[in-house]
């Protein structure tokens, strides 16, 4: 009877034995799948990776750098893969794109208990069970993989490692399933990261003007959406335009500066709607919209697609401040030193509180604070939210010139006062922590919270007269704990003071800023970017003539970096580049020639340029193996002698039985065997012997999959399907009934 192609054989008589057929067949896939780089793995080290597949796949592995040396369970998840055929999950040596990653740590599962690697098929298929685990909706998985550093003559500290996704024994030359993430252990991180910048410090962060919005008239202040992610700018009209009046509260998409809506109508003082601009925003509204201040005394709210703004006129004097309230429906408002709480639905003031003076404030309702800055006494008061009435108040020096903003940290309560051309920082109790001085007048602060950031803009006086003026603006980024500088300093030519202070709006983790240029009528859009920071680097190797090399390095910046290696035969004197080396892992087969040759990964983007530290290769004569024991033949390949590994290291001895012994996967020569077997076909850096013996391996197709000891011809037969004659053959002998 001939079995089905993928089907295990069951001879008469005999029960089915799934763990040890169906083990076979993963040991051979384990061997021989290649995994080419999975792309866009994420940047972010500290976190769970993902990386995509050729076909849309997502692996995500819960924890890949800084484990456990000596075991580590990792979750691995997948989606999107393909539900016509199986692949397995496992950690092997990464040996580069298009490159076999062999061998592999925790192998093959000979009983279904191992917890090392895993083995996905679709629904109902007939490995499904013991050894397989059946693919989710979707093409989905979520497994545990236990994994180590160092076991089966590897250490994931000398050679790259990831954890990969590959189809299984079946469809063994299908790459469509290949995804792969990089692993490191702790301590074990070969090279030092970080690098060396060329043009700029290695992990420079800078921000980058990309678009000028020019469709919301003279933009006076900024929120963009938590919720809907709409950018909401408070527009007045632009001076000395033609007879379009811009004034109003506008709605743009944020990633082109295209308006999806405008309000320009809000309720004036006797009720009736009026053209308004929108002077001041006090914050979001559930799901999309805000609430803003418009001139003189008017509270509104609107969202996109509203036709006019729903909104109240105060009495009293013209509001200065605006911030939400304590309680749904109700607002802050500063009247000049007038401090109060208004129903938004009726205008009417909840509570009132008049302090010595003073015009804008910021509240901290985490801490239950409003600070109230009074520039003209010199001035910081602090309010309760809760009694409504001032409890400390502080001392603002430098205040006897142009006021800027008052402004809270969101994370750490510290309170941020821009006077004149300094930025005075207190932190939540009230006590001065740092002054931050610039070259510009002091204008908007924002803050990334997540990011632990602070921007700050500053505007030039624009009276050129004055030899501190140039008419040119300036965005710095400070972190937000120690105050050091956190990017570059960027220009913002022709933002100044004459017609209007600048503001800021910042996304949600720093990546984009939008900054107002009052003057000029339009919001530029700026991007972070960082120059390649070195995250791994190779270290120094020492090898032997015809061993394979694997030198890894890799980056992060933004844009994504590009790679190229570089090689030095003159110590370090001249540097070229080494022709189509644009990958994170070098791989070469040494040579004697090459002993003293230095190299180096050079990473590049529109920042700047990064190099790791050269590290120097130094390579010996190979040695060969011993010879092979008892009637073991000759060692040539037409009768079954030792066949060569693929990574330089020496072969065990030959058992002199049956046929002739393969190498490992780091072998370079084996040992000789006996007679009888016909030529073997290399797995893993070894051979495996041909079908008319039933010789044993050692070394590579071993280390290759964790097993410690299987016959060669069980190995053959996953190679063939795992489901032919020769494997029952196989089973036979491995159980005594040859």
């Amino acid at each position: 009877m001939t079995p089905t192609p993928g089907t295990p054989p069951t001879g008469p008589g005999r029960p089915r034995r799934p763990g040890r057929r169906l083990g076979a067949a993963a040991v051979a896939a384990l061997l021989l799948a290649a995994v080419p780089a999975g792309a866009a793995v994420s940047a972010d080290a500290a976190t769970p990776k993902s990386a995509t597949g050729p076909q849309g796949q997502k692996l995500t592995v819960s924890a890949t750098t800084g484990l456990d040396p000596a075991g580590a369970k990792i979750r691995v998840t997948g989606e999107g893969y393909g539900t016509t055929s199986g692949i397995y999950v496992a950690l092997c040596k990464d040996n580069g794109a298009n490159r076999v990653p062999s061998p592999c740590l925790g192998g093959a599962d000979m009983s279904g208990g191992s917890k090392n690697s895993q083995w996905i098929v679709p629904k109902g298929d007939p490995y499904e069970g013991e050894l397989a685990l059946p693919f989710g909706p979707g093409g989905t998985f979520d497994v545990e993989i236990e994994i180590r550093s160092e076991g089966d003559g590897l250490d994931c500290a000398d050679v790259p490692c990831s954890v990969v996704t590959r189809a299984d024994h079946r469809a063994s030359g299908d790459r469509t399933q290949d995804v792969r993430i990089p692993v490191t252990f702790a301590g074990q991180e070969p090279g030092e990261p970080g690098g060396e910048g060329v043009d700029v410090p290695a992990g420079t962060v800078s921000y980058k003007p990309v678009a000028d919005f020019t469709s919301a008239g003279k933009p006076l202040d900024l929120l963009l959406h938590p919720d809907s992610k709409k950018l909401y700018v408070g527009a007045d009209n632009i001076p000395d335009t033609a007879d379009t009046d811009e004034r109003g509260l506008y709605v743009l998409n944020p990633e082109d500066g295209k308006a999806e809506s405008r309000i320009t109508d809000a309720p004036g003082s006797t009720g009736a709607l009026r053209a308004s601009a929108a002077a001041r925003i006090s914050g979001p509204l559930p799901g999309d919209g805000v609430v803003y201040n418009y001139p003189l005394r008017g509270v509104g709210s609107a969202k996109a697609g509203d036709t006019a703004a729903t909104g109240v006129w105060l009495a009293g004097s013209t509001i200065t401040d605006i911030a939400p309230g304590t309680a749904p429906g109700t607002v802050l408002v500063a009247q000049g030193a007038k401090l109060s709480e208004i129903e938004r639905a009726t205008g009417t003031a909840t509570r009132s509180l008049a302090l010595p003076g003073g015009t804008q404030f910021a509240a901290d309702h985490a801490r239950g604070a409003v600070w109230f800055s009074d520039f003209a006494a010199g001035k910081l008061h602090r309010v309760d939210l809760a009694s409504f009435a001032v409890t400390a108040s502080f001392d603002l020096p430098g205040t006897d010139s142009i006021a800027g903003f008052t402004e809270v940290d969101p994370a750490s309560g510290a309170v941020w006062v821009g006077v004149n051309r300094s930025v005075l920082v207190f932190d939540a109790t009230g006590k001065p922590v740092k002054t931050l001085v610039g070259k510009d007048l002091a204008r908007d602060a924002a803050f990334d919270a997540a990011g632990g950031r602070a921007f700050v803009a500053w505007q030039d006086g624009g009276d050129l007269s004055d030899p501190a003026n140039d008419n040119n603006g300036t965005l710095t980024v400070y972190d937000s704990t120690d105050f050091t500088p956190a990017a570059k300093d960027l220009p913002l030519p022709g933002n100044q003071t004459q017609l209007g202070a600048a503001s800021l709006a910042v996304e949600p983790g720093g990546a984009t800023v939008f900054v107002t240029s009052p003057a000029e009528g339009k919001i530029t859009r700026l991007t972070r970017q960082v120059s390649p920071l070195v995250t791994q680097a190779p270290a120094d190797r020492s090898v032997q003539a015809g061993e394979e090399v694997a030198l890894t390095a890799r980056a992060e910046g933004t844009p994504e970096p590009s790679v190229r290696w570089q090689v030095s035969t003159d110590g370090s004197q001249t540097w070229r580049e080494l022709d189509g080396a644009t990958e994170p892992v070098l791989t070469f087969t040494a040579k004697s020639a090459q002993d003293g040759y230095r190299y180096r990964a050079e990473f590049r983007n529109d920042v700047g340029t990064t190099r790791t530290a050269p590290v120097t290769l130094t390579v010996t004569e190979a040695t060969g193996g011993d010879t092979g024991g008892g009637n073991g033949g000759s060692g040539d390949t037409t009768t079954g002698g030792a066949a060569t590994g693929g990574d330089g290291s020496t072969g065990g001895d030959g058992d002199g039985s049956d046929g002739g012994t393969s190498t490992g996967a780091s072998g370079s020569s084996g040992g000789s065997g006996s007679s009888a077997g016909s030529t073997g076909s290399t797995v893993g850096g070894g051979s495996v012997g041909g079908n008319t013996g039933a010789g044993t391996t050692s070394g590579g197709s071993l280390a290759a999959t964790g097993i410690t000891v299987i016959s060669v011809t069980l190995l053959a037969a996953a190679l063939l399907g795992g489901g032919l004659l020769i494997h029952r053959r196989a089973r036979r002998r491995t159980t005594g009934l040859a």
